[in-house]
């Protein structure tokens, strides 16, 4: 397969974040969605690269579509910030009178928020806005594709305290595949995760990331009955 192709392909023909009436959303139990207009822009980078030849996993494990060396840059969140805090997510944030739109906005971020060289980085085009009620954000994610390596690190501690490149096979694989369910006064929220290692990838980015899985054809079988419980920490705010 050629990931890049597909991803670029994706970008062009587009996708519904919330397909069908049982679909997940990004809706917080009695949290009503805002109207889109009233939200604030804002971008992220979805960067995927094929950059050290390394097998996400063993040449014997369960089959994927996908290369084994194929990654995704994520980054967990600062526990002081407002909302999201301690999450694991995409480099990003508000789009600025400078930005030239959002792919200006996601590059400039990942730059500020990784270190990451953006002369390397190849943006693939955009996804349609996704609105974001609990940070009241109409976030457009920009799917890109790291044609040259570079390190990365949290270079201001202030908004990121890790980031990590993800192998995306493991992020497919059904035994790390799951449902976070969030019961909020009387209400239920149930959304997809990932579990890899000691990390757990849910809320807006999971959503994100299976959302794209699934319309790139990416996703293999997995149990949706399987429950995850997100740290306290990270339901503070």
């Amino acid at each position: 397969m050629d990931a890049r192709a597909e991803l670029l392909a994706l970008c062009e023909r587009g996708l519904d974040w919330f397909p069908g009436p049982d679909a997940p959303t990004t809706r917080i139990p009695g949290l009503a969605m805002p109207d889109p207009s009233e939200l604030r822009p804002a971008a992220v980078l979805v960067l995927f690269g094929v950059l050290d030849r390394v097998p996400a996993r063993p040449a014997d494990a369960a089959a994927t579509v996908v290369p084994r060396d194929l990654d995704v840059l994520l980054l967990r969140r600062a526990a002081t910030l407002g909302t999201h805090a301690g999450q694991i997510a995409f480099p990003g944030g508000r789009l600025e009178a400078s930005d030239g739109g959002a792919v200006d906005a996601a590059l400039r971020e990942a730059r500020e928020e990784t270190g990451v060289e953006t002369g390397g980085v190849e943006p693939l085009g955009e996804l349609p806005p996704m609105p974001v009620p609990l940070s009241r954000h109409l976030v457009t994610p920009v799917p890109a594709w790291w044609t040259h390596e570079s390190r990365v690190a949290a270079v201001d501690h202030d908004e990121s305290v890790d980031v990590f490149r993800v192998p995306v096979a493991e992020l497919l694989a059904p035994a790390n595949r799951a449902m976070t369910v969030l019961r909020r006064d009387g209400f239920v929220h149930r959304a997809p995760a990932f579990t890899v290692g000691e990390r757990l990838v849910w809320g807006v980015t999971a959503l994100i990331l299976s959302r794209m899985f699934d319309e790139l054809g990416w996703a293999e079988p997995w149990d949706a009955g399987r429950e995850v419980v997100p740290p306290a920490r990270e339901l503070s705010r």
